[in-house]
């Protein structure tokens, strides 16, 4: 088997997130041992002095074991930036605005239950 066919059988989903600028994407794979874990990508296109482009990423991986720890860190950031969000009329609001508008994001279905 050669290496593409064992990283389309390892992907399982993906959900890709536009975000400004960058791309999230959200990918549940499978182990050699049938196990799953989630890739957290953060996709950003770069350009080099000559107008060429490239994406940089960088990646988390997060195994189910993780999961709850994980998302009780994210909720508590989460949190902890809009209770301290500060609204600037001279900076540009869309980051702000974008924060406010987050729906509340439930993780219980991550872990399979």
């Amino acid at each position: 088997m050669d290496y593409n066919e064992q990283n389309d059988r390892e992907e399982i989903y993906s959900k890709p997130v536009r975000a400004g600028k960058r791309t999230y994407f959200f990918d549940v794979k499978s182990t050699r041992g049938e196990d799953l874990y989630i890739t957290i990508t953060e996709s950003k296109k770069r350009f080099r002095d000559d107008g060429t482009y490239f994406y940089e990423k960088h990646k988390i991986f997060l195994y189910k074991e993780d999961f709850e720890k994980f998302v009780e860190g994210l909720h508590e950031a989460i949190d902890f930036v809009r209770s301290n969000l500060k609204e600037n009329p001279d900076h540009h609001n869309n980051g702000a605005a974008e924060v406010k508008s987050w729906s509340n994001v439930e993780f219980e279905d991550l872990d399979g239950k």
